[in-house]
C-alpha cells in the first residue's frame, strides 16, 4: 500500500487547492477597479494598500464597496466550491491559499493587503455563525472608534473564540467541527492580520492612527 504522505499521487490535490486558492486570492480588485476607474494606482495614495479602506481614500465609495466585497467575495467562494466538490478538508486549504494570496500576491511582487475583507468572507463561507459574529464585532468597534484597523484587530482576536463557541451551529456540522482544525486554521489567520497590522498597532499606541473616512495630507502611511 502506497504510503500516503509520501506518495504525491495521494498529495497533489490538496497542493492544488492551496495553489488555486491561492491564485484566486492574489488578485488585487482594489487596484483593478481603481486603475479602470481612472484614479490611476491606488498604491500612490494614502496608505499604500490595495484595500477598501485606502480604496474610500479616492473619494469613490462606491469603488471602496465593491473591492471589499470582491475581496471577501474570493475567499468565500474558493471555500464553498472546494466543500461543495470535494470536502472539508479542501475548503480549509482553499480558504487559507486565499487569504494568503491576498497578502501576498504573485502579481504585485508580494506586496498585498492586509486581508481583512478576506479573512471576513473566509470566515463566512466556512462557520458562518463565527463569520457573523466576526463582521458585527467589526461593525461595533468601527462604530465606536472609528478605527478601521482597531476593527480588524479586535474581531480578529475574537475569532477563534467565536469559531470554538459558535461552530456547531454550522450547516456543515459533522465531526469535523467538533475537532481543533478549524480553531486552529482560524487563529493562523488572526496572527497574519496582527502581522500584517503592525505598524498600525503601533500608530494606536501613539495616538496617531488615522479614523476612518479621514483625509490623509501624507503620502503614504500604512493602514
Amino acid at each position: 500500500m502506497p504510503d500516503p504522505i509520501g506518495d504525491f499521487s495521494f498529495t497533489w490535490p490538496y497542493y492544488a487547492a492551496v495553489i488555486v486558492g491561492y491564485l484566486i486570492g492574489s488578485i488585487p480588485f482594489g487596484l483593478v477597479l481603481t486603475k479602470l476607474a481612472g484614479h490611476g494606482d491606488v498604491r500612490n495614495i494614502g496608505s499604500g494598500s490595495i484595500g477598501a479602506t485606502n480604496v474610500l481614500r479616492t473619494g469613490n465609495k462606491g469603488l471602496a464597496l465593491a473591492t471589499l466585497l470582491l475581496d471577501g467575495g474570493k475567499g468565500a467562494i474558493v471555500v464553498i466550491l472546494a466543500n461543495i466538490y470535494f470536502t472539508q478538508d479542501f475548503a480549509v486549504l482553499a480558504g487559507g491559499g486565499a487569504f494568503l494570496g491576498h497578502l501576498f500576491p504573485i502579481w504585485l511582487r508580494f506586496k498585498g493587503g492586509k486581508g481583512v475583507a478576506t479573512f471576513i468572507g473566509v470566515m463566512l463561507a466556512i462557520c458562518w455563525p463565527a463569520g457573523i459574529a466576526v463582521v458585527l464585532t467589526w461593525l461595533a468597534v468601527a462604530v465606536t472608534f472609528r478605527y478601521s484597523s482597531l476593527s480588524a484587530l479586535v474581531s480578529a482576536a475574537l475569532s477563534p473564540l467565536y469559531t470554538y463557541l459558535l461552530m456547531r451551529l454550522s450547516p456543515l456540522g459533522g465531526v469535523y467541527y467538533g475537532d481543533l482544525q478549524l480553531i486552529e486554521f482560524t487563529a493562523f489567520m488572526a496572527l497574519f492580520i496582527f502581522i500584517r497590522h503592525h505598524q498600525n498597532i503601533a500608530r494606536l499606541l501613539k495616538g496617531e492612527e488615522p479614523r476612518i473616512g479621514e483625509k490623509k495630507s501624507r503620502p503614504k502611511v500604512e493602514t
